[in-house]
């Protein structure tokens, strides 16, 4: 039986719930991208199974913050995914402010080992830093998955490079991600 891996496309294509803007892009576009690239990757492994919270670029999930949060929680938890993982662009005021980070419940998990692993592969991948995997309890998407769960912030979407980086080569983070999820599975 296939291993099942939900990936969440991070935001909708219109509020509520839209995504950051940055650089004239805007994150939910970004993510959407990157999660179907990272899908089909995952698809084409027998030993894997992909399913995506936004499954065409105009999926709208919710009718507020929380209803949106909660359809991809839902729908995850539902279909009984194996792993959860979020995909993000982040975003600073300080335009200099770049590279990768993963967010978890708890440190010390299987969910932060697999975040590690994404991060780092992710990061060799692209050349952009690896800024490390924190605890974010607060955060819905992790606090009420019934599975390990990771919230991957794939660049600052506010950074020049960053920005451009996910915006020319979606397929780039797709596979830094997806050898992530390998080496965590010891299928690399």
């Amino acid at each position: 039986m296939a291993i099942k891996i939900y990936i969440d496309q991070g935001h909708n294509p219109q509020n509520p719930n839209a995504g950051a803007e940055g650089m004239g892009f805007r994150e939910q576009d970004l993510t959407y991208r990157i999660g179907v690239e990272l899908a089909r990757l995952i698809n084409s492994n027998p030993a894997l199974e992909a399913r995506l919270s936004r499954p065409t670029a105009d999926t709208q999930l919710g009718t507020s913050n929380a209803s949106s949060l909660a359809a991809r929680v839902n729908d995850a938890n539902s279909w009984g995914a194996d792993y959860f993982i979020s995909l993000h662009a982040n975003a600073s005021s300080a335009s200099s402010a770049s590279g990768i980070e993963g967010y978890v419940f708890s440190l010390n998990t299987p969910a932060a080992e697999l975040s590690e692993d994404i991060v780092e592969k992710l990061s060799e991948a692209t050349g952009l830093r690896n800024r490390g995997v924190f605890a974010r309890p607060t955060l819905y998407v992790l606090r009420k998955t019934a599975m390990p769960a990771t919230l991957i912030e794939l660049g600052y979407i506010t950074n020049a490079n960053d920005a451009r980086l996910m915006n020319e080569n979606p397929a780039l983070f797709a596979r830094g991600i997806y050898n992530g999820i390998l080496e965590y599975l010891g299928l690399s």
